[in-house]
């Protein structure tokens, strides 16, 4: 027989007894925290064929206590008290706004979690326990005296009559692969910050650049020592085997402004103690506080992953770079054994009408950052990051699935922090209907300065830079920042691949029509260009400056670093390739001032002319005194044949499919556009 006793409203108790066609109710009895015991009389009965439903009033119930039913033929039935988690009111009664995890003093260590529906929490160490006491708003605390520093601990939490072992959702450090929390000095721990960082108008002057913390340094063909680290990430000085430069000095030379990682904090099916037997890029997130363990020199030493995370940014800031820290706060690696659930079963996750999960990001769970601790764990957790490892951004996985408030107050905080704090995601739309606005592109203008992952740009440029004539009229309304999906230029981030797409020259690579080597690298270099002059915020995958393959696969966030690698050795065979695009970085600076623009006003002075085959002619008087030039003209040839153009003056020759052309003071009349590029000349 199956027997169950859930908490369905703030008073009242359903007893369900299966497989039975009736119970003796006559002497119900309900236990309070393993003592006082009173009788109680249902409601009401039910009987179906299925089971017999009882009803009780539960006088003056309270959350936080141990209840048991004691019915005399059948026996002690716990009482499940998740469904609270949904009455109205609860979120207002338990919401707290203090600080929640353990904090060190030298004479004593303060541990704070919350767990509302929990009749009993115990912190637990290597050879003893004890037990925290609840107080308002469902907050455990306890105030343990001595010294603590670099204890591990766990929490034994009770909710419905079951205890389970859990680390701290608030943690700051933890063991090996998440096994427990660890109680440190964080202050000890701080690295000095760099300072200097230069300063933006606007986010468009931004150009950012992706890479995973492993994947930039893994690749055996140059003499990184800790490679795949975040040390081995910052390593000065290191060389490809053909002697040009590699991990730190070869990123840091190529003239993006931001560097996007792919998540760095601590993640689920990467084995920590021993790395290279498992891949993965990081987005099934356990731990939301704590850098993750395989990137540090010890993943068994918590203090190793704090400091060498902010020696890594460190490194980047001091040469003008700032950090984006790329975030999955819309899942779960699995909710189930998710430290979140254990604490406050049926809160952290969304569920739909039937009560099933809810699974739009397709990882089997969607966190509820709707619900007021949701949303505060995450902003808890964007500004510790702010805070104590200074990103400089957020790029949003999935940012669609997390509601406009939460956005909205993160991107607050960071621009409190720094008035040039980016906030960006992928705003997709596919949560389908929920109460709450979501940060999508369809809300785009809830957000204001808030970006999105454009992708018909991405579409759009692919076909065009491919060769496919007929987009043409579709990359006009992309070099315009798609204008229709967004108020502002600077909320497009303008991309052709990024980590979970095929990269442009796989794309390439499956097109009919296009064969041979140097028609590949050429239309690869046009795509580099037409992200560069596109107006809003221009956006390159690591590797594709040098047109690298991840052999046909798209998504490869587990397929190995074979697969995802830096390749040190195509950098070495590419190296016109790498010129080409620090010079197109150093002229999209040039032209700051038309990317700042007003749209509007550039509108006014921007002409587009269509030439023979698939080619156009982009010209554009510069209102303002800003520029170096007074007016411009790009042509953007990808044909499969040259034209000619001829001007009625002579005009300057700024860019060429060489690269950089302004030093060469190269004066002419009449142009000779080669297929498959990308030409800018001025008066």
């Amino acid at each position: 027989m199956l027997v169950e006793a859930s908490l369905i409203s703030k008073t009242k108790v359903s007893c369900r007894f299966y497989s039975v066609s009736e119970v003796d109710l006559k002497h119900s009895k309900i236990e309070i925290d393993h003592f006082e015991t009173k009788e109680i009389t249902p409601l009401e009965i039910t009987e179906t064929e299925e089971y017999v439903e009882a009803i009780f009033d539960i006088e003056d119930f309270e959350l936080g206590h141990s209840y048991f039913f004691l019915f005399s033929d059948i026996g002690r039935i716990p009482l499940n008290v998740s469904k609270a988690t949904e009455f109205e009111g609860f979120d207002e009664e338990f919401f707290f706004d203090g600080e929640l995890g353990a904090f060190y003093e030298k004479d004593k260590t303060t541990f704070k979690v919350w767990a509302p529906l929990a009749s009993s929490v115990l912190v637990k160490f290597d050879d003893d326990s004890h037990s925290l006491i609840r107080g308002e708003k469902g907050v455990w605390s306890l105030i343990i005296e001595g010294d603590l520093k670099d204890k591990a601990y766990t929490y034994l939490i009770t909710n419905n009559e079951i205890t389970v072992e859990t680390i701290d959702v608030y943690a700051k450090a933890s063991t090996e692969n998440s096994l427990r929390s660890v109680v440190l000095d964080l202050e000890e721990l701080k690295v000095p910050k760099a300072s200097g960082l230069p300063s933006y108008k606007s986010p468009s002057e931004a150009i950012i650049y992706e890479g995973s913390v492993r994947d930039m340094s893994i690749d055996s063909h140059s003499d990184i020592i800790n490679k795949g680290t975040f040390l081995g990430l910052i390593e000065k000085g290191r060389k490809t085997e053909k002697g040009n430069s590699a991990g730190f000095d070869y990123y840091s030379s190529l003239g993006f402004t931001h560097l996007q990682l792919l998540p760095i904090f601590d993640f689920k099916t990467v084995d920590e103690t021993n790395p290279s037997s498992t891949y993965n890029w990081g987005y099934d997130p356990i731990q939301y506080f704590v850098p993750e363990g395989s990137y540090s020199s010890n993943a068994k030493d918590p203090k190793a992953r704090i400091v060498e995370a902010q020696k890594m940014i460190e490194a980047f800031h001091e040469k003008g770079i700032r950090i984006v820290s790329d975030v999955v706060f819309n899942h779960v690696y699995e909710y189930l054994s998710s430290p979140f659930e254990k604490t406050v079963p049926n809160y952290y996750f969304r569920r739909l009408d039937n009560g099933k999960m809810s699974n739009a990001s397709w990882c089997g769970n969607d966190l509820a950052s709707e619900k007021p601790m949701v949303r505060k764990l995450i902003v808890d957790a964007a500004k510790w990051w702010m805070d104590y490892y200074n990103v400089d951004g957020f790029r949003f996985d999935l940012m669609g699935l997390i509601d406009v408030d939460t956005i909205k107050e993160i991107q607050r905080l960071g621009l409190e922090k720094d008035p040039s704090f980016l906030v960006y995601g992928e705003g997709w739309n596919m949560a389908g209907n929920l109460a709450t606005p979501l940060a999508n592109m369809d809300n785009s203008s809830l957000l204001p300065k808030v970006a999105f992952f454009n992708d018909s740009f991405r579409e759009d440029t692919k076909r065009y830079a491919g060769g496919e004539w007929f987009a043409r009229d579709d990359f006009k309304a992309a070099l315009l920042g798609s204008e229709n999906k967004f108020n502002d230029l600077s909320q497009s981030i303008n991309y052709v691949e990024c980590h979970d797409n095929h990269t442009f020259f796989d794309y390439l690579e499956g097109k009919k029509g296009i064969t041979g080597l140097e028609e590949k690298i050429n239309r690869s270099k046009l795509s580099l260009a037409l992200i560069a002059l596109s107006l809003g915020v221009p956006f390159f995958h690591m590797g594709e400056e040098i047109a690298q393959s991840k052999f046909g696969v798209e998504n490869s966030y587990n397929s190995g670093d074979i697969i995802n690698k830096f390749s040190n050795t195509l950098r070495d065979k590419r190296c016109d390739m790498v010129n080409y695009f620090q010079d197109l970085l150093k002229f999209r600076k040039r032209l700051l001032s038309l990317f700042n623009g007003d749209l509007a006003l550039l509108k006014e002075n921007m002409k587009v002319k269509d030439i023979e085959g698939a080619a156009m002619m982009i010209n554009i008087k510069i209102p303002n005194n800003e520029s170096l030039y007074g007016e411009i003209s790009i042509f953007i040839n990808p044909a499969d044949q040259s034209f000619s153009y001829n001007f009625e003056t002579d005009v300057d020759l700024l860019f060429t499919s060489g690269g950089n052309a302004i030093n060469t003071k190269t004066k002419l009349s009449n142009v000779l556009v080669p297929k498959h590029s990308m030409l800018v000349l001025a008066k």
